[in-house]
Order: C-alpha cells, then structure tokens, then sequence
C-alpha cells in the first residue's frame, strides 16, 4: 500500500493535534523510510518483476527487519519512545507508535503472502489485493480521501498556502500512486530506486510539514 498509509496520517492529526502532520508521515512510513537503506546494504532484498502482480511489479524477497509483524511491534515503540523524549507528549508518542505499527496491517492487505510474522520463521501471510487493479485502488483511496477528510474537517487555513499546497500534496500523491500502478515498472536498479524513492519521500514530508505550518486547528464552534 502507499497512499493508504497517507490517509492514516491524516486521520492521526485528530487524535494526537499536537503532533506535526510532517512527524505523522513519517510514521505511517517508518519502515518504507528504513527499507531502501536496508536494500542498499544488502541486507534486505527485492527483484523488480514485470507484471509479478496486476498493481505491483516489485517481488518481495526477504525484508523481514522493515516488514514482519514483530518488528512492526519494535520499530514503534522504538519510534514512539524517541517522540517521548523529545517532545515529552505521551498521546503523540502511543500514537506514532501504532501508526509506524500499522504499517504492517495495512500493507497485509494489498500484499501477496510475503509478509512475514517475525524475522524468525519462514510463515507469511498477505490477502494479494494487488492482484485486482481496481479493487486496489478503490481501497487505497478510500483510505486517504477518508482521512483527508479527517483532517480537513479538524483543521482550517490560516492563509492561501494552507489551502494549495495541501491540494497539491494531495494531488502528488494521486499521480504518483497512478503512475505506479499503471506506469512503467520501477528501474531494476537498487542505486536509481533508493535516490529516487528517498528524494520522493523528503519532497512529500517536506509539503506536508508545509501544509501543517500553514493551517490550525479548528476552535469547536468552528467545526
């Protein structure tokens, strides 16, 4: 998944306001963040497949420390551990920690079983919605238009930029989920894939760093 995980931050901002939407991406995309770096030093390991499923040209090989349901429950608390000493904020710091933790819950959907429960054992697991085009992006976008709504609901502008650079966030990260699903498979070179996948993130938290400096949250009477 990679929009949906998107939608979860978004969403986030109602529970935990004093959280920056910037902190909340990062989040939900802790173990997408870490995984490149994980390929590059060859610990981990992916093949770019061609039509391996109808949504998805990558094969999952190994990547068992970014991706298992036990290192999900450990990069959390590891995350949200971190939030707390810095900001002091134990609402900020439980919910970074299941948003960097739900990862793996909403990536079990979309994946073909490949997904492991701990970096242990050889048992994996995935419901393969990449392998339905439009169930997939039904679902992804139910995600993130969901919790947009959320956010746009709980937060106002305090200028023009609060208003369009958060339609053009959003707007990024519908082309970019188009292109992936229909586009041309990704290079099948891990030095192109990690420059190109870290550039797009830092773009993306940037604007969404931008946007939360630009808007506030609403008074109650104004929502």
């Amino acid at each position: 998944m990679f929009i949906g995980h998107f939608g979860l931050s978004f969403a986030a901002k109602k529970v935990a306001p004093k959280v920056s939407l910037a902190t909340l991406f990062i989040a939900t995309q802790f173990v997408d963040i870490l995984w490149p770096f994980m390929l590059i030093f060859n610990i981990e390991k992916v093949a770019v497949v061609p039509g391996y499923t109808q949504a998805n040209a990558y094969e999952f090989l190994y990547f068992p420390y970014t991706h298992s349901l036990l290192m999900g429950i450990i990069w959390g608390i590891i995350v949200g551990f971190i939030y707390f000493l810095i900001k002091k904020d134990i609402r900020g710091s439980v919910v970074i920690g299941l948003c960097v933790l739900s990862h793996w819950f909403f990536d079990l959907i979309v994946h073909t079983t490949d997904l492991p429960i701990t970096p242990f054992g050889d048992y994996k697991v995935g419901f393969g919605l990449w392998n339905h085009v439009a169930a997939t992006l039904i679902t992804e976008f139910l995600f993130f238009f969901g919790g947009l709504f959320v956010y746009t609901s709980i937060t106002k502008a305090k200028n023009k930029k609060g208003t369009w650079v958060l339609w053009g966030l959003a707007a990024l990260l519908v082309i970019v989920t188009i292109s992936n699903t229909f586009g041309p498979p990704p290079p099948n070179s891990l030095k192109v894939l990690f420059i190109s996948f870290i550039i797009l993130m830092t773009l993306i938290i940037f604007l969404a760093g931008w946007v939360d400096k630009n808007r506030e949250i609403k008074s109650l009477k104004d929502r």
